[in-house]
C-alpha cells in the first residue's frame, strides 16, 4: 500500500510522513524512493522510514496496516489470530509513543482488529477508528456509476455494519444525483435483480481483488479512503463518513465497534449519527452485529486480558 498512502498525505500536504516496518531497510527503502518522487509530484513532505516506534513520538494520525493481508481463498476471519498478537505490539507502540493520535485501523478481520487496538493502546474511543465503510461505499458507488453509466460523483452509497460477507449496503439510503435507487428501479434505468447483484458485488469487492492478485490484497482504494478519514481530522471538516466506530447505545449495540456513519472532526469521531431502518435492514445490521460479536469472542479466547 506504500506508494499510493504515503504519496496522497504528500500531495495533500497533510503533515511530514513516517512509514513503519518491523523489517530493517524496506522502510528506509521506500521512504527514500517516495521522497525523491516529491520534486516531480510536486509536494513537500519530509518522509522518514524506520523499524523504531520511537519515531511516531507525538504523531497526530496513526494509520495502522499491520499485519498478515489476505490470499486467494481466505477470509478476512482466516487472519485473526496472527492480526491480533500484531494488534498488542502495535498498540503498545502507540500508547507510549503517540498517545494522543487519531488511529486509524486497516488491518482485518477490520471490526475485531480495531476494537482489540482500542483496548492495547488505551487511547479514547473517539480517537481510534476503522476503515471500513468509507472503502465499501466507495466500491458501491463504483459500481453503481458502472452500472448507470455516470459520473461517480453523483453517486452516494450507504453501507452499515461489519467489514466482511455481512456488511449491510444500503439501497434506500444510496442515491444518483440524488434520487434514491428504488426510484430508479421504478423508472426502469435498471432492475432490483441488477441491484441486488451489485450489492452482492460490494461484498465480495476484497475477495473479487484478491483472486485477482493472487499474491495480494486491495491497495489503492483502501489507501485513498483512509487518507479521506486523516484529512476529515486534521482539518476538521466535519466530515459525515462510514467507519468502524466504537458504540455506546446507538443502535441498540454497546461497547462494540462496527460499520456506521459519523462525523470526523478536530475530536475524532464527534458524533455517530443515527438513522431509521426499516425492517430488513435492522436484520441485516443485527445480522453483521452478531458476526463481529463472534469475532469478539474469538479474540477473547486467544487473549483472555481482553474484555
Amino acid at each position: 500500500m506504500a506508494a499510493r498512502w504515503h504519496i496522497s498525505p504528500g500531495l495533500k500536504e497533510l503533515g511530514d510522513i513516517v512509514i513503519f516496518d518491523i523489517v530493517d531497510g524496506i522502510p528506509q527503502g521506500k521512504a527514500l524512493d517516495l521522497a525523491e518522487s516529491s520534486p516531480v509530484s510536486g509536494f513537500d513532505a519530509a518522509l522518514k522510514g524506520t523499524k523504531s516506534y520511537a519515531a511516531i513520538r507525538g504523531a497526530d494520525v496513526v494509520i495502522v496496516t499491520a499485519g498478515v493481508p489476505r490470499k486467494p481463498g481466505m477470509s478476512r476471519d482466516d487472519l485473526i489470530e496472527i492480526n491480533l498478537k500484531v494488534m498488542r505490539q502495535v498498540g503498545e507502540g502507540i500508547k507510549k509513543y503517540a498517545p494522543k493520535a487519531f488511529v486509524i485501523c486497516i488491518t482485518n478481520p477490520l471490526d475485531a482488529m480495531v476494537w482489540a487496538l482500542q483496548k492495547f493502546s488505551g487511547l479514547p474511543k473517539n480517537k481510534v477508528v476503522g476503515m471500513a465503510g468509507v472503502l465499501d461505499a466507495a466500491r458501491f458507488r463504483y459500481f453503481l456509476a458502472e452500472e448507470f453509466n455516470v459520473s461517480v460523483r453523483d453517486v452516494t452509497a450507504f453501507v452499515l455494519g461489519g467489514h466482511g460477507d455481512t456488511m449491510v449496503p444500503s439501497v434506500r439510503y444510496s442515491t444518483v444525483a440524488g434520487i434514491p435507487l428504488p426510484d430508479l428501479v421504478k423508472m426502469k434505468w435498471t432492475t432490483q435483480k441488477r441491484i441486488d447483484e451489485i450489492v452482492q458485488r460490494t461484498r465480495d469487492g476484497g475477495a473479487e481483488i484478491v483472486a485477482l492478485l493472487k499474491t495480494g490484497s486491495a491497495f489503492y482504494a483502501p489507501a485513498a479512503s483512509a487518507i479521506e478519514m486523516a484529512e476529515a481530522y486534521l482539518k476538521d471538516q466535519k466530515r459525515v463518513l462510514p467507519c468502524a466506530a466504537h458504540l455506546n447505545g446507538e443502535y441498540g449495540q454497546k461497547n462494540i465497534y462496527v460499520g456506521v456513519p459519523v462525523v470526523i472532526g478536530e475530536k475524532g469521531v464527534e458524533r455517530v449519527v443515527e438513522i431509521k431502518l426499516d425492517a430488513d435492514e435492522r436484520a441485516g445490521f443485527r445480522k453483521s452485529v452478531k458476526a463481529v460479536l463472534g469475532l469478539l469472542d474469538a479474540c477473547r479466547k486467544i487473549e483472555p486480558k481482553l474484555k
